[in-house]
């Protein structure tokens, strides 16, 4: 099991599909994936809550990562699964 996630996405965004699959390969069996591109009013709600217009933008628990970089990078570090292990 591991932590809830949710990621603002839009339907052809090569950073998303990175983002995704990345979290499959951590063991992330399901992500809350929001839509931004059908879905004004949550494509607002996403930038009052990270500050940031791009996507993806990622949410691990209550942790705001970031985007698809920040997330990778996180990963690099060694950050990203003791985080997904600690929202589980």
């Amino acid at each position: 099991m591991s932590a809830h996630v949710l990621m603002y996405t839009t339907a052809v965004c090569p950073y998303c599909t990175r983002a995704k699959q990345l979290l499959a390969a951590r063991g992330v069996t399901a992500i809350e994936e929001v839509r931004i591109d059908i879905d004004p009013e949550r494509r607002d709600e996403m930038m009052q809550r990270t500050k940031r217009r791009t996507v993806p933008q990622i949410y691990i628990g209550e942790t705001h990562v970031g985007g698809c970089d920040d997330l990778y990078a996180l990963d690099a570090a060694g950050e990203l699964t003791p985080l997904l292990a600690a929202g589980a």
